[in-house]
C-alpha cells in the first residue's frame, strides 16, 4: 500500500487536466465524483509529492533506489498516450521510478485486464446511475469489475451494510467510510472525471448540466434568434 500511495500522491492531476486534456475536465481525488446523489468524499488522494516520497523510503525505496520498473498499459488514443507519457515522467522526475510504457489496442487490453496481466492499467467507469453504490460496488471482492485483486473485509462490510441501511445520511456515512478505506489502500489513481466537449447553439433552450449528462430531448426546443 506504501508505494502504491507513493504512486498516487505524486501524480499532478491539476497539470494533466489543464495542460493535456483542456476540456473542463475535474482532477480527481476520489473515485466517486463529487455530488453523485449529494454524496461528495471527504478522503482526498491529492497531489503531495513529499509525503509520498517520505512513503517510498518507508517502504524501503528511498529515490526509488532498488524498486524493478514497472509497466504501465494503456490502450490506443492520443490523449491516453500522452497521459501515460506525463505520469511516467511525473514518477521518474518526483520519485525515482522508472516506468516502462505499453500499448495495445483496446480488445486486448480488455483481455489482458480480466486476466490481470498488467502491472499498471489504465481503465475508466461510467456509473449506471447516479449514486455512490454504482462507483463503490466494483471495488468489492466479489465484484466482476474489480479486476485489481484488491480484496478487503471492512470495505465489504460497509457496503453490505449501505445496501439494506434506509437512512439516507446514514447511508451516506456508510459510502464515507468505504470510500476512505479504498483510496487509503490505493489500488487505484483518480486522474479525472469525464466531461462531454461539444458546441450548443444559442437557440437551444432545455440543456441543463447534469452528473451524467444525459439530457432527455422531449425537453429541449429551439427558439429563433
Amino acid at each position: 500500500p506504501r508505494i502504491r500511495r507513493a504512486l498516487a500522491l505524486a501524480v499532478d492531476r491539476d497539470a494533466i487536466v489543464e495542460k493535456i486534456l483542456r476540456g473542463g475536465q475535474q482532477p480527481a481525488a476520489a473515485f466517486t465524483p463529487p455530488g453523485t446523489a449529494g454524496y461528495t468524499s471527504s478522503a482526498a488522494l491529492t497531489t503531495n509529492v513529499e509525503a509520498a516520497r517520505k512513503l517510498l523510503a518507508d517502504a524501503g525505496y528511498p529515490g526509488g533506489k532498488g524498486l524493478p520498473t514497472f509497466e504501465l498499459l494503456f490502450n490506443s488514443s492520443e490523449s491516453h498516450r500522452l497521459i501515460a507519457e506525463a505520469v511516467q515522467e511525473m514518477w521518474r522526475r518526483e520519485l525515482g521510478v522508472e516506468v516502462r510504457l505499453s500499448n495495445q489496442e483496446l480488445k486486448s487490453t480488455l483481455e489482458s485486464r480480466r486476466a490481470g496481466n498488467y502491472q499498471i492499467l489504465r481503465s475508466s467507469w461510467t456509473a449506471d446511475y447516479v449514486d455512490p453504490a454504482s462507483f463503490l460496488e466494483i471495488w468489492r471482492s466479489d465484484s466482476g469489475n474489480n479486476y485489481t485483486g484488491w480484496k478487503e473485509s471492512d470495505f465489504d462490510a460497509l457496503l453490505f451494510a449501505a445496501a439494506r441501511e434506509s437512512d439516507p445520511a446514514a447511508r451516506l456515512v456508510l459510502f464515507q467510510k468505504a470510500e476512505a478505506i479504498l483510496l487509503d489502500a490505493a489500488p487505484l489513481i483518480p486522474i479525472y472525471h469525464y466531461t462531454h466537449v461539444f458546441l450548443i447553439d444559442p437557440s437551444v433552450k432545455g440543456w441543463y448540466p447534469t452528473l451524467l449528462d444525459h439530457h432527455p430531448y422531449k425537453h429541449v426546443w429551439l427558439e429563433a434568434r
